[in-house]
C-alpha cells in the first residue's frame, strides 16, 4: 500500500478522503499550512476508525514524504500551493479534487479557469507530476462517517495512462464507489463545473445527490 499525502487535509473533504484511504489500508499524511492543525486533523480522523495509519504534517513535509499526493485546497490558493510544492511532486501521481467555485447570493457557480480546469493548472505548474482529477462530487459529511455506505461514480480524468489506472484503483478501495475513466485531463473542466450544479440541486432539494452513470457494465 502507498503513503498518500493530502494537501489541505485539515479541511472536511481532505479529512474525509484521508479516512477512506486509510480504511483501505493506505498510510495517510494530512497536510496543512499549520503543522498543529494537521496533527489535530489526523487525531480526529484516527478516532473515527481506530487502527488506521493517519498522521499530520506541514504541506511541504507531507508532499515530500509521500508516494502519492492529493490536492484538496481552495482554488484561490491552488496556484501558490502547487508552485511551492512542485519539486516534491515531480514524478509522482498527483490527484486534484479541486473544483473552482464561487458563491453569489448564496448560490454556487463554476469559476472560469484560464488553463481550462484546475487539474490542467496543476499540470502546467508541475509538469513533472503525473496529474489526474477525481473525487469532486462526494459529500464530505458522508466520507467522514466510516460506517456510511457511499454510492455513485467517480469520474477520473488524466493524460498519463498508468496514473489514471492507479487513481481508478484508489476509487475502488472505497466501498460501493465505482471509478469511471473520464478521458483526458482536459475533460476535468466538465466534472469540476458539474460540482456547482450538484451543489445547487442539493441546496434546493436538501439532498445529497451525486453522479451515477447508467448503462455501464
Amino acid at each position: 500500500m502507498a503513503t498518500i499525502a493530502i494537501i489541505g487535509g485539515s479541511g472536511p473533504e481532505g479529512r474525509g478522503l484521508g479516512l477512506r484511504f486509510a480504511m483501505g489500508g493506505h498510510a495517510v499524511i494530512l497536510g496543512s499550512r499549520d503543522a498543529s492543525r494537521g496533527r489535530e486533523a489526523a487525531e480526529a480522523v484516527a478516532a473515527l476508525s481506530p487502527g488506521v495509519a493517519v498522521s499530520g504534517a506541514l504541506n511541504a513535509e507531507a508532499a515530500a514524504a509521500a508516494e502519492w499526493v492529493v490536492l484538496s485546497v481552495p482554488y484561490e490558493g491552488l496556484g501558490d500551493t502547487v508552485r511551492d510544492l512542485a519539486p516534491s511532486l515531480d514524478g509522482k501521481p498527483v490527484v486534484s479534487v479541486v473544483a473552482p467555485l464561487a458563491f453569489e447570493g448564496g448560490q454556487p457557480r463554476a469559476v472560469l479557469v484560464p488553463e481550462g480546469s484546475a487539474a490542467e493548472l496543476v499540470q502546467g505548474l508541475a509538469p513533472g507530476a503525473r496529474v489526474t482529477s477525481a473525487f469532486h462530487n462526494l459529500s464530505a459529511k458522508e466520507l467522514l462517517k466510516p460506517d456510511e455506505r457511499l454510492a455513485g461514480d467517480v469520474i477520473v480524468c488524466g493524460d498519463d495512462a498508468q496514473a489514471k489506472a492507479d487513481t481508478l484503483g484508489l476509487v475502488d478501495i472505497i466501498r460501493d464507489l465505482r471509478g469511471v475513466d473520464g478521458g483526458p485531463l482536459s475533460n476535468s473542466r466538465i466534472v469540476e463545473e458539474l460540482t456547482a450544479l450538484l451543489l445547487y440541486v442539493n441546496m434546493r432539494a436538501k439532498s445529497r445527490a451525486t453522479i451515477k452513470l447508467l448503462g455501464l457494465d
